[in-house]
């Protein structure tokens, strides 16, 4: 968990703006729910290897024989930190149904919170950029989604940008084909998602070493041995069919079609924008069915991800509801973006004499905000450089100084670029 000092801050605020603006361009609404949520929903299994890093909240009042009598930590919370803003949409959703359209298309921006092991890139608060359409069950969700998400790449300047995608349908569909059992499938999958990691013959030792049927795990070593490209291009039903075992799910594999037409023409782009990848798992579990991750070329992680979740919802509201959303990764695009200092905002310092009258500095600081300057007072020190070479790092963009006969019509503003004498 870190402190963010002022140039910083204005830094992030200045790239969620553009986020958000995209976001809200695209027909999304914001919302915001608590950052703490039930104990029992955070931990319903919904959350993945999240849940483990999930920060519990005590109850309140317990006493010794409540944490004598306890079985497991969890037996001493009734509350939690989130650890995503996925699962209190859905607790969200389902409170307010009634409320919202048909298909709501919601934006969530806020911290998050995860017990990780902290290190460059993980941290244990975090920032999240969600963005889901709720109650739309066809490729338009997902295609309004990747196009949103590639056009704040793009306000970002992080032009080049493209997405895997995958189905989990056709994931359990290749399992299915190389003879994995039903009960080893999601432990499968999990192996499966280290491939980058582990490389294939990590995967392929850990699926032997955790007992898995050993003949699907034969059938999968020469699965990867086959002929092939690593990007599958262009995308499209040819060029997925090729990646895949024969007899692919026939729905998932039309609707990963549909979505790659839909944002192909949206963007009007030649460029390569999706990229089917058949070993794309993501970890989280309540995915069922298209998945998705952000990358760029200037990096070998990704920048973000998401999938349909038409499941989630149903566990609260006992109705099934349609779902997906994707979630930028604030943190590591904070790294990646430069954008320039807004436009139009002229930001000054007035360096005033020690026996100015502070009636006259108010006055003279009202009348530059009411023209919709930024103002700050500082008293003028006897090395002037220093300062102003402090405020030009924090986005100021001039100065003047101002003495007992100084006022708005005779201030003469200079810019931060010169070097004054002292």
């Amino acid at each position: 968990m870190r402190d963010f000092l002022p140039a910083e801050k204005v830094r992030r605020e200045r790239i969620l703006a553009v986020i958000r603006e995209v976001y809200r361009s695209h027909g999304f609404d914001e919302i915001e729910t608590p950052v703490a949520e039930d104990s029992e929903r955070l931990h319903a299994g919904l959350g993945g290897d999240n849940e483990k890093l999930a920060f519990g909240i005590l109850k309140r009042g317990l006493t010794r024989d409540d944490l004598q009598a306890a079985q497991e930590p969890l037996d001493l919370a009734d509350l939690g930190l989130r650890f995503d803003l996925t699962v209190p949409l859905a607790r969200f959703y389902a409170s307010h149904r009634a409320e919202l359209p048909a298909v709501f298309r919601s934006i969530q921006i806020a911290p998050v919170w995860r017990a990780e092991r902290p290190q460059k890139g993980r941290y244990r608060q975090f920032v999240q950029c969600d963005i889901d359409v709720l109650g739309e069950p066809g490729p338009r969700a997902e295609a309004e989604l990747l196009v949103a998400t590639l056009d704040a790449l793009d306000a970002l300047g992080l032009a080049g940008g493209f997405i895997r995608v995958n189905d989990r349908r056709l994931l359990i569909g290749m399992l299915a084909t190389f003879g994995f059992a039903p009960d080893e499938y999601d432990g499968a999958l999990v192996t499966i998602d280290k491939l980058d990691k582990i490389a294939q013959d990590g995967v392929l030792a850990e699926l032997r070493e955790r007992g898995y049927t050993a003949a699907a795990i034969d059938e999968l070593e020469t699965f990867f041995s086959r002929p092939t490209t690593a990007e599958f291009l262009p995308f499209g039903d040819a060029a997925i069919r090729t990646a895949l075992p024969d007899d692919p799910d026939a729905e998932a594999l039309a609707g990963l079609v549909a979505i790659g037409e839909a944002v192909a023409a949206a963007r009007g782009t030649d460029a390569v924008l999706l990229r089917f990848d058949p070993f794309l798992v993501r970890g989280m579990g309540y995915y069922t069915g298209p998945i998705f991750e952000l990358a760029h070329p200037s990096v070998d992680y990704s920048l973000g991800g998401g999938g349909r979740y038409d499941g989630m919802i149903g566990q609260f509201l006992g109705t099934e509801v349609p779902a997906t959303g994707f979630s930028l990764g604030f943190e590591r695009l904070v790294d990646l973006v430069d954008l320039p200092a807004r436009e139009g905002v002229e930001a000054i310092a007035l360096l005033h004499d020690a026996d100015v009258d502070l009636a006259q500095l108010l006055t003279l600081k009202a009348e530059l905000i009411a023209v919709g300057s930024r103002v700050r007072l500082v008293a003028r020190p006897k090395n002037v450089k220093p300062t102003l070479d402090a405020l030009a790092k924090e986005g100021f963009t001039s100065f003047t100084f101002v003495d007992r006969s100084t006022t708005l019509a005779s201030i003469a503003l200079r810019s931060l670029n010169e070097t004054p004498q002292s």
